[in-house]
Parts: C-alpha cells; sequence; structure tokens
C-alpha cells in the first residue's frame, strides 16, 4: 500500500516524503531561468499558482527550530495541512510528516503524538506567519514524469513575537519522483541547476529556511 493510500485509510497516520532542495536568493526582477540544458528535463510544465499561508509553532525559546525541527499548519496548495520537518540529514535532504488539516485550528492528536521528545502540543504558540505567492513548474522528463519542481516565490512573512515583518523573493529547486536515482546524476542535475540560476543572477540563499530568514537567522 502506497502512502497515499495509507493515508486515505487512516487520517491519523501520516504521509512521509523525503524534501531534498536546492534554495536560491533573487531580486524582484530577476528573469526565471533556462532549464533546457538540465541533464533529464525535455520540457517544462505550465505556470501553476499557489497561494499559500502557514502558521508555524514552537515553544517560547524555539526549542524545535534549535534542534532542527519545524511544525507548521499551512493552508493552499497541493498539499496543504499540518507538516513536522525534521533536521537535514548528511545529503541535505529533511524527512516531512503530512496530515490532512483537520476540522479545527488546534494541533490534531496525531499531530502532538509525533512531536520530538523535547516538545509537547502544549508548549507550543505561533512563532511566525509565512505567506506565499509561489508559481511552480514542473520540470520533465520525456515519459512526462516529473524530475524536478521549480518554484518562484514572493513571500510576506511575520515574526508573531515582536510584529516584525519581512518580504523577499526566492527560488527552489527540489527534486520530484522522477530525478536520478544515482548520486553521480543527482549532483550533475542540482551542478546544472546552479549554472542556470547564476546566469540570471541568482545566488545561494542567505538563509537556511523560510521560517529561519522570518526569525531573522
Amino acid at each position: 500500500m502506497s502512502d497515499a493510500d495509507q493515508h486515505h485509510a487512516d487520517p491519523t497516520r501520516p504521509t512521509s516524503s523525503l524534501e531534498v532542495e536546492l534554495k536560491f536568493d533573487v531580486d524582484d526582477d530577476t528573469p526565471l531561468p533556462d532549464w533546457s540544458g538540465l541533464p533529464g528535463v525535455s520540457s517544462v510544465g505550465a505556470a501553476e499558482p499557489r497561494e499559500l499561508d502557514a502558521v508555524y509553532l514552537d515553544s517560547d525559546d524555539l526549542t524545535l527550530a534549535h534542534a532542527g525541527y519545524a511544525v507548521r499548519r499551512r493552508t493552499g496548495g497541493p498539499d496543504e495541512g499540518w507538516h513536522i520537518k525534521g533536521p537535514r540529514g548528511a545529503d541535505g535532504g529533511r524527512v516531512e510528516l503530512h496530515w490532512p488539516l483537520g476540522t479545527g485550528e488546534g494541533i490534531p492528536d496525531a499531530v502532538a503524538d509525533a512531536l520530538p521528545a523535547a516538545a509537547t502540543a502544549a508548549s507550543l504558540t505561533p512563532i511566525a506567519r509565512i505567506r506565499n505567492q509561489r508559481t511552480a513548474y514542473a520540470l520533465q522528463n520525456a515519459d512526462g514524469g516529473v524530475v524536478a519542481e521549480f518554484v518562484d516565490d514572493r513571500v510576506r512573512a511575520t515574526d508573531e513575537r515582536g510584529g516584525v515583518e519581512r518580504t523577499w523573493r526566492e527560488w527552489e529547486f527540489e527534486l520530484g519522483s522522477a530525478a536520478p536515482a544515482s548520486a553521480d546524476e543527482r549532483a550533475a542535475l542540482f551542478a546544472a541547476a546552479e549554472e542556470a540560476v547564476h546566469a540570471v543572477g541568482g545566488r545561494e540563499a542567505a538563509s537556511d529556511s523560510k521560517l529561519a530568514r522570518t526569525l531573522g537567522a
């Protein structure tokens, strides 16, 4: 049974995915990259606009953030719901657990049960709200499989602890279900993506995540 089938059969069981991506900072007027030179990419899907609105939760002393975790409730997009992101692994990827939104805004029991041992649902409060005008593009192989997803994000984020608001634009390049399996092929794909981004003026992201940037890290 697939993760999706399990999720449909029992909404208290999360789906799990491994997020492996590159992040870039870009200016408001930076043109989109040319992906035609990427190995294995034959076509780019149509632009898909998404309006995302996420509230991130943590303890007052940011127990989860310091341990590399992020907990959020997000509306909008194909994966709206509750998410727990784990620390980055040696390959730079993060395991992400996903549950449906549920009927209320409180933390569902299934999410609370999956929190790291250092945190409890009762200790968590909103620390950030991140609203994102996202445009997503599927980079596809000759068979229509998604080698990677490229997203163009225009972000408006608020640090709920002090009310500080920040805005910026960033790009993400995330491996898809038809990404190459070997480490060498993935490295070549990432290198080609970086070259395409740098060619139009993009640069390595200054912050590890949207949450870290929202909180001034």
